[in-house]
């Protein structure tokens, strides 16, 4: 579906990610299960104030994925209150992990990895609000559709350019 359909016929959604994050995708999901469902203000409010690592990142994609929203909804013409969205989807992949090696006792070495994670986090209008957006664009072109028939008609009775009555042959 293409953006402008998606705009005017149901609710904008965007998403971002964030490749390769320095951390546990499980301690990430920890966090990522704090936000989701929630309205993106509550969301960023929520990241704000907990206490892991893994909250200043998601923090920063969630922001991301708001001015996604933002600038789909702006390409398209369509207005968006941004407190209308929230936190659609939001998921945690595992990224590569770095195999790195430790040195140990009588030369030999031990290999341990440093995990990496994907971070996910999908925006979207909520749909009262998109219903509401749809309403409002289409009474706003109702209503300017009777204004340029009326400005037309206007024009038209004060150039004078009215056709005469049709005869018929006698």
């Amino acid at each position: 579906m293409a953006q402008g359909q998606q705009a005017v016929s149901g609710s904008i959604e965007a998403h971002a990610l964030a490749r390769h994050v320095r951390m546990s995708p499980q301690k990430a999901r920890l966090v990522m299960d704090l936000i989701r469902g929630q309205k993106a203000q509550s969301a960023l409010q929520t990241l704000k104030y907990t206490q892991k690592r893994a909250a200043k990142h998601i923090e920063k994609v969630l922001r991301s994925a708001i001015a996604n929203a933002e600038r789909k909804a702006e390409d398209a013409g369509a207005p968006l209150d941004v407190d209308e969205l929230f936190v659609a989807k939001c998921f945690v992949n595992e990224g590569t992990r770095w195999k790195r090696l430790r040195p140990a006792p009588m030369g030999r070495a031990f290999r341990y990895q440093k995990r990496t994670a994907h971070l996910w986090v999908g925006v979207a209008e909520h749909h009262v609000a998109a219903a509401e957006r749809v309403a409002a664009i289409e009474a706003e072109a109702e209503a300017q559709k009777g204004v340029r028939g009326t400005a037309r008609r206007v024009r038209k009775a004060l150039t004078g350019r009215q056709q005469p009555p049709k005869r018929g042959k006698k």
